[in-house]
């Protein structure tokens, strides 16, 4: 962990600006024809103990959708130790695969050679067999005050229930804006070498681009509301894969949040908190899939499903 100096900390963002640029430039010579990229979001659901089912069948969630690169949230399970048992490990190991502990029960595992991380582990530098490289980020935002809940009155954490776009903006914000803010110091310059980027993330947050006038109007949501950590990678460049793809929000919602409860639970509110967000020259997205419990609620059905929170997959095209 780096020291909370702003020197130490300015030093050590522009090591990295100058890493970044140096390994893009070492690797491009290497980038190899064009090949498909499957990139996965996951929350394990208390590192798979969660939903009482053993870690085989989260591997079967990531076998079903076929990912090559998976960001995990939620990776510590249930123990008498403490620290608990992350169970992120134990699920690169099941697959074979390689394996980043991003601290904060954060993991990014995959197929994938690493080749190097960022200062405070958000993203990491990957490179395929046939040589295209590639940088992933992942998050887990915080959880609470949960402002959906907080607009629905569904009393939840203590949160204070909001009336207002305004409102529940500022909420957010103040939620979950500086974990955002510190993502984007380390996203950003891993962004100008121009090699595909990804982000993957439980944002316990919904989507802009979802929370609309139309789905207002739909009544799928209370209001519409321009949710400010979505809003703040697209701003950056970055482009929600399954939103790019499903652009109407109200026929294609595309929930992740959850699978434990009725769609009329009058104590939840379902929604769409798990992202896959790309960037960088000469990414093409092909497809973007739900995965969970049942149709029609995922595309890629897996039984008995292990999380509280569907998993998102987006196929990719880099390379070439």
């Amino acid at each position: 962990m780096l020291g909370s100096s702003p020197s130490s900390e300015e030093s050590a963002m522009k090591y990295f600006v100058g890493f970044a640029v140096v390994a893009a430039s070492l690797l491009m010579p290497m980038v190899a024809q064009a090949e498909p990229l499957k990139v996965m979001s996951f929350n394990l659901y208390h590192g798979g103990d969660g939903g009482k089912q053993p870690l085989s069948q989260s591997v079967a969630v990531i076998k079903a959708a076929n990912a090559d690169v998976v960001g995990l949230q939620e990776t510590t399970g249930f123990g008498p130790t403490d620290p608990k048992p992350d169970n992120s490990a134990k699920l690169a190991q099941l697959l074979g695969w390689n394996h980043l502990d991003q601290g904060g029960s954060t993991a990014i595992i995959t197929k994938h050679k690493i080749i190097a991380t960022t200062p405070r582990k958000w993203g990491v530098l990957l490179q395929t067999a046939s040589g295209n490289s590639y940088w992933m980020f992942n998050a887990h935002l915080m959880f609470a005050p949960y402002q959906p809940y907080q607009l629905l009155s569904i009393p939840y954490m203590n949160g204070t229930f909001l009336k207002t776009e305004a409102e529940a903006i500022k909420a957010a914000q103040d939620t979950r804006g500086g974990q955002v803010t510190r993502m984007l110091e380390e996203l950003q310059p891993a962004l100008k070498t121009g090699l595909p980027l990804f982000v993957t993330g439980d944002f316990n947050e919904p989507s802009h681009q979802d929370w609309t006038e139309g789905a207002a109007k739909a009544k799928l949501h209370p209001i519409k509301v321009e949710w400010p950590s979505t809003k703040a990678l697209v701003t950056a460049g970055l482009t929600d894969s399954y939103r790019s793809l499903n652009r109407d929000e109200v026929k294609r919602p595309g929930l992740t949040w959850t699978p434990t409860t009725n769609a009329d639970d009058p104590k939840d509110h379902h929604d769409r908190l798990d992202f896959v967000f790309f960037g960088g020259k000469g990414v093409k997205v092909r497809a973007s899939a739900i995965v969970g419990e049942a149709a029609p609620y995922a595309d890629i059905v897996v039984t008995p499903y292990p999380s509280d929170h569907r998993s998102v997959v987006s196929t990719f095209e880099i390379g070439g």
